[in-house]
């Protein structure tokens, strides 16, 4: 019968403890200042680590349960990552950005090469194996002819695709990379 006691004085007490932890959390992310907000949440933490100190007065296994429930909180709340940039907006697509004309004319958009091999998978899409050891498969249904030995390009194109084609003809298509 104690033993029920004790469990439930130590769930309500940490039922209250998580519900006033949430609410500090709400109100530290609800703050838009950078700083303040880390302050707030150095603030929060440092209650948690306090509150196995501040149960003394409690008979010693609800004090031993409710360390339990901080240590768990404790964990949950420093295991969020805060390695932020400092101006997160500034960083925030930066890497298409061009920088000048020089890095411009290095980034590579466009290759050559020659088919080693040719075969279909199961669903007819081309797998094209280079001299060069690459691999890649065709990702979309069109019907293109290709034969072995011949020199093709492989062009970056939107969203981060590829398509195949030759300088021959007007039209290519799409490729992904396996090899």
């Amino acid at each position: 019968m104690r033993i029920s006691w004790i469990t439930a004085a130590a769930i309500l007490i940490s039922t209250q403890a998580t519900a006033g932890l949430e609410q500090d959390l709400l109100s530290c992310s609800a703050k838009a200042d950078k700083l303040d907000r880390l302050i707030c949440y150095d603030r929060v933490a440092a209650s948690v680590k306090s509150a196995p100190e501040a149960t003394s007065g409690i008979s010693t296994s609800t004090a031993a349960a409710t360390t339990v429930i901080a240590a768990s909180q404790a964990q949950s709340v420093t295991a969020t990552p805060t390695t932020l940039p400092a101006n997160i907006e500034d960083e925030f697509g930066n890497k298409n950005l061009k920088k000048n004309k020089e890095e411009a004319k290095k980034e590579i958009t466009k290759i050559y090469m020659e088919i080693a091999s040719i075969s279909k998978d199961p669903y007819g899409a081309l797998k094209i194996s280079f001299s060069n050891g690459q691999v890649w498969k065709q990702s979309d249904s069109r019907r293109y002819k290709v034969k072995q030995g011949q020199n093709v390009f492989i062009e970056k194109a939107a969203l981060g695709s590829f398509i195949l084609g030759t300088d021959e003809r007007n039209s290519t298509i799409r490729v992904k990379r396996l090899k």
